[in-house]
């Protein structure tokens, strides 16, 4: 009796609807804005995008600048246009951000982010359990 062995299928990375890139690198900003202040937000996200970068080369068109006293996240046409994996890096950001945020503010920072529910249905950062 011969072994039928199944082959592994390529998996596609499923989003769940409404989630868009540009919506939720927002609504992240912000959210981090109100908890830690700009000029934190700024520094955490520029070290995350720049160490996802290595890895994801659209995230390199993404830019944070400082004009006088206020903080600006820059996302390329392709974000806000929804083209295809800008999630994917979004997520890989939201990776390398969460040891930072748990090394800094243990979890609480973390759990207010899983609670927001755009961020929470999206699933940018994973449940505590898998993380």
């Amino acid at each position: 009796m011969t072994e039928k062995r199944e082959q592994p299928q390529r998996t596609e990375t499923v989003h769940p609807p409404d989630c868009e890139a540009a919506v939720l690198f927002e609504v992240l900003w912000s959210a981090l804005a109100d908890l830690l202040g700009t000029p934190a937000t700024a520094t955490l996200i520029r070290r995350s995008l720049k160490h996802a970068a290595r890895t994801v080369p659209e995230l390199q068109g993404i830019s944070v600048s400082r004009e006088r006293f206020e903080y600006h996240l820059f996302l390329p046409p392709e974000w806000k246009a929804g083209t295809a994996g800008t999630l994917d890096g979004l997520r890989e950001v939201a990776r390398e951000l969460q040891p930072l945020l748990r090394e800094l503010t243990g979890p609480v920072v973390l759990r207010r982010l899983r609670g927001i529910p755009e961020i929470e249905r999206c699933r940018l950062f994973p449940p505590e359990d898998e993380s």
